[in-house]
Order: structure tokens, then sequence, then C-alpha cells
């Protein structure tokens, strides 16, 4: 059914924006991380982000207006990956740090605050959206069933 499909996809969405804002905040509590458990200094990660399912508006118009209705199994948002961003690291003179290099240079994370604050604001954006939705489609079964008595 495809009012029920609605539901999957915006579970799809709070999965994905959730994950989002998890990533953004282990870059922040990272920003200093000089070591990590694999060696090295700590590389901000970022969210990759793909669709599946539904196909195109198009195709979608073209299939109710033949009458056949939305036909997607499952459609919705999903983590095509969690990549490594390959920025340089950030060089800080800081010659009595213990991963200082011989000219005294640590290199820190290539984690900026701003950019995971905006992030994070842009996540949980996206996440109040897609429980407003939810609330939406839930109002209108209310509202469906209520009919029906």
């Amino acid at each position: 059914m495809a009012f029920l499909s609605s539901f999957d996809i915006c579970a799809s969405g709070l999965s994905a924006q959730r994950l989002r804002m998890d990533i953004a905040a282990e870059n922040i509590s990272n920003i200093n991380s000089t070591r990590t458990e694999a060696g090295g200094t700590y590389r901000r990660k970022d969210v990759v982000l793909e669709s599946y399912g539904s196909g195109s508006f198009r195709e979608a118009l073209r299939s109710a207006s033949r009458g056949q209705g939305f036909k997607s199994s499952a459609a919705g948002v999903r983590v095509a990956e969690i990549i490594e961003d390959d920025r340089e690291f950030k060089k800080v003179y800081n010659p009595d740090h213990p991963d200082a290099d011989a000219d005294g240079y640590v290199n820190m994370p290539n984690v900026d605050a701003l950019k995971e604050t905006v992030d994070s604001m842009s996540a949980t954006r996206s996440y109040e959206a897609n429980v407003t939705a939810l609330n939406a489609m839930k109002l209108m079964a209310q509202k469906a069933l209520e009919i029906g008595r």
C-alpha cells in the first residue's frame, strides 16, 4: 500500500539524518585528537547519502495518470558510505607536544567547528522536517479512520 510506504520513506530520512548528526558530533569531539587507534591524526568524516527506490517524478506522474497508482515497494534515502576528508591537516607550532615533528609542528585534525555546527544544524532541520511529515501522515490516517466510522 502506497500510503504505508510513506512511513518507510520518512523512517529512512530520520535514520540518515541521525547518522549525520552522530558523525558531526564525532568530528567535533575529535577536534584536538592527534592520535587514533589506527595511528596518525584524526581525519574529519562525512556522510554520503543516496536516494533509492521510487524513480523519477515523471515516472510516478505517468503511472498515476494511467491509473496504475504509485508503484514503489521501497523508497527513501540511505547512507552510501562514510568517507574521510582528504584535506591537509592543520599545522600548529607546539614543540612541547609529544606528537610534534622535528620542526616543532603538530598535525591537528582537519575539522572545522563552524562547518560541523552548520552540518549539525542542517541535519537537525532535516530530521525535524521528516518528523513533521510523519506526523502529517499519521493525522491523515486518523482522519481516514474517522471517516470510516
